[in-house]
């Protein structure tokens, strides 16, 4: 298993850069005019190289930086590990760097750092630049325990993601396994994620549907059903509710945006081909719905938009996941 390599490899130090780009004149010039944002103490970034990162590089190049400056070694762990293993969440990322600490040792948080007393003999770690972090496994479980259902969901795909480059971080089996051992407050948490956590949720965003999905009460659909199209190609759809005949989809901003997903194509030719692919499914089904994230964030208009499409709304007493 791998870390991912910090996300600039243009940081300003001053501790390493002897007063050179680091001048404290010319970085107050710099960062006056905009050019320059402090992304961590003694540690600076060109401002448009920070904003192309996501939250996640942005958090996960914050735990390097911190990585650097520490006195003694740091067991990166929660969110931190998260950015490390490429797991992606939802919600703001924390400002805090979690670390877990021995649990006698009486750490506290500080302005930094958010530490987390453990017996460190029992956590699953890994060593990286001198220091260590939580396996990609006790990561998911970490989050799972002491996160909301849908957060811990979201951890938990995105470890078991199976479309991930380097294939899938953790295996289900484990997860529900150390899911089950976990003791205390945030064991039936974990245990609840694990069970409902699957690899077919591409994105954050499909993960989050999923839970809204479940929750509200409505039946459980298939992830990545195969359609071919009318050109002989397959298409792979977000959700499918087999009976009813009826696709769903998340339809995400990045896809005409992000230039890795654009891959050489206008937004334009995008939006086309995404409108053609829905047309060819839609002469395939019964009823297709789309939506995008303002629904995730008031779920009555995600209930709203697949009860107006068709989708047998939930009967009573179902949605209490």
């Amino acid at each position: 298993m791998w870390i991912h390599e910090p996300p600039l490899n243009t940081v300003f130090r001053r501790r390493e850069n002897d007063g050179e780009p680091v001048n404290d004149r010319r970085l107050r010039a710099r960062i006056s005019m905009g050019e320059v944002v402090r992304i961590a103490p003694g540690s600076f970034a060109v401002r448009t190289d920070w904003d192309r990162l996501t939250p996640m590089a942005q958090h996960a190049q914050r735990v390097w930086e911190a990585a650097v400056r520490a006195r003694s070694q740091l067991h990166a762990s929660h969110w931190a590990a998260a950015a490390l293993h490429g797991i992606d969440m939802i919600g703001t990322w924390p400002t805090r760097i979690d670390t877990c600490v021995e649990l006698a040792s009486g750490g506290r948080s500080s302005g930094t750092f958010r530490r987390h007393g453990r017996r460190l003999s029992d956590i699953g770690t890994m060593p990286w630049q001198g220091h260590a972090v939580t396996t990609p496994l006790q990561t998911a479980v970490d989050l799972m325990a002491s996160s909301r259902f849908l957060e811990g969901v979201v951890a938990a795909d995105q470890a078991l993601w199976a479309k991930r480059s380097e294939g899938a971080l953790v295996a289900a089996s484990d997860l529900r396994d150390l899911a089950g051992s976990v003791k205390g407050r945030g064991s039936a948490r974990a245990v609840r994620a694990a069970e409902f956590a699957t690899g077919l949720s591409d994105s954050v965003r499909e993960s989050h549907s999923r839970v809204l999905i479940s929750v509200m009460g409505f039946p459980e659909p298939e992830l990545q059903a195969r359609f071919m199209l009318s050109d002989g190609r397959d298409a792979f759809t977000d959700f499918f509710w087999q009976e009813h005949r009826h696709i769903g989809e998340f339809d995400g901003a990045g896809k005409y945006r992000d230039p890795a997903l654009l891959r050489d194509r206008s937004s334009e030719e995008v939006l086309l081909e995404e409108k053609d692919r829905e047309d060819d499914l839609r002469r395939q089904v019964d009823a297709f719905s789309r939506w995008r994230l303002p629904a995730l964030r008031s779920p009555r208009l995600l209930f709203d938009i697949l009860r107006d499409a068709g989708l047998p709304p939930p009967s009573p007493g179902r949605g209490d996941r």
